[in-house]
């Protein structure tokens, strides 16, 4: 098994990585592998980088003979090609994470991509609806429908508890306490946690509980299914909510699962709820990512200034 074969087992069986996110990780570590092999060829002509990844793969001192030059050169040829900053940095991630790994292993004795600065990126606000336009979007759905008051529940619950969309459509009978009015979920790296849901939320599930049962007929336990009875994808979950939103908004604006959970946050600190609450509720493990939507909510009140002090 080569090192990357056990790196991409370890991502998978320790660290609970998802299928998606290992995937990323492996493509990100292969084609810096190619580039060491064939140098800049292997990140422009698909033909030599598949040549160069093979040899690569094949020589057992690849990765020992990388040092930060080497990354360094890499990044500066990704960007020359057309690579985003914000690519290069998690490209960089990539690496780190990986030599890390080898120099656990004491495959290497340092990691070379720790030398290496990463690119500094602005760091952009997440776009936040006004109650207004929540409340629009969410009466959107037509409740004399099956599919509707499915939609009306999915909505709800999105901007009730902030979760992410494949916790929500990862979310099974037995998760939901409606009594309670609780909800577990089984966030990243499969890390459990419980959000409080609130009231309307509730009285949307229940309405749509005793529909769902029309739909398909499901057998399985996944709360929230397609109009054949099969588990919702997350894609299917993207149209959704991006359908309601050119239909229900006046405002131009992109508006997808996550935007409903940027804007739960954006909510609840701007009630004045505390940052580590908001923290723990959003399923963060560091508060720095939670820290951005004090930047939000500053913006908010400064914008609230501008159009409203005579003298602002």
């Amino acid at each position: 098994m080569t090192p990357l074969e056990r790196y991409v087992r370890h991502l998978r069986a320790e660290r609970g990585y998802s299928a998606h996110t290992v995937r990323a990780y492996r493509r990100d570590v292969e084609l810096f592998a190619a580039y060491v092999a064939g140098g800049v060829s292997a990140l422009t002509d698909p033909e030599q980088a598949r040549a160069a990844l093979e040899r690569a793969l094949g020589d057992p001192d690849l990765f020992r003979r990388v040092d930060r030059n080497t990354i360094r050169s890499y990044l500066a040829h990704l960007q020359t090609g057309g690579d985003t900053l914000r690519t290069a940095a998690r490209k960089l991630a990539s690496l780190r994470s990986f030599f890390g790994y080898l120099q656990r292993e004491g495959l290497l004795e340092q990691n070379p991509a720790a030398e290496v600065r990463s690119p500094k990126l602005a760091r952009g606000l997440p776009e936040a609806l006004s109650i207004a336009e929540v409340i629009a979007l969410i009466e959107a759905p037509d409740l004399s429908t099956p599919l509707g008051l499915r939609d009306r529940a999915i909505l709800e619950t999105l901007y009730s508890t902030g979760m992410r969309a494949a916790e929500l459509t990862g979310l099974r009978l037995e998760d939901v306490d409606l009594v309670h009015r609780a909800v577990r979920v089984l966030g990243k790296r499969k890390k459990e946690r419980v959000i409080p849901i609130g009231g309307p939320a509730v009285e949307a599930l229940r309405a749509y509980l005793p529909a769902r049962e029309t739909l398909g007929h499901p057998e399985h336990r996944i709360i929230f299914v397609n109009e054949r009875g099969g588990p919702l994808t997350t894609r299917s979950l993207q149209r959704i909510v991006v359908g309601y939103a050119r239909k229900a908004l006046t405002r131009r604006v992109k508006v997808t699962p996550h935007t409903l959970r940027h804007t739960f946050a954006t909510h609840l600190l701007d009630a004045g709820a505390d940052l580590r609450v908001v923290q723990e509720l959003l399923g963060h493990e560091s508060l720095s990512s939670t820290q951005i939507y004090t930047h939000v909510s500053i913006e908010r009140l400064q914008e609230a200034y501008r159009s409203s002090h005579p003298h602002a």
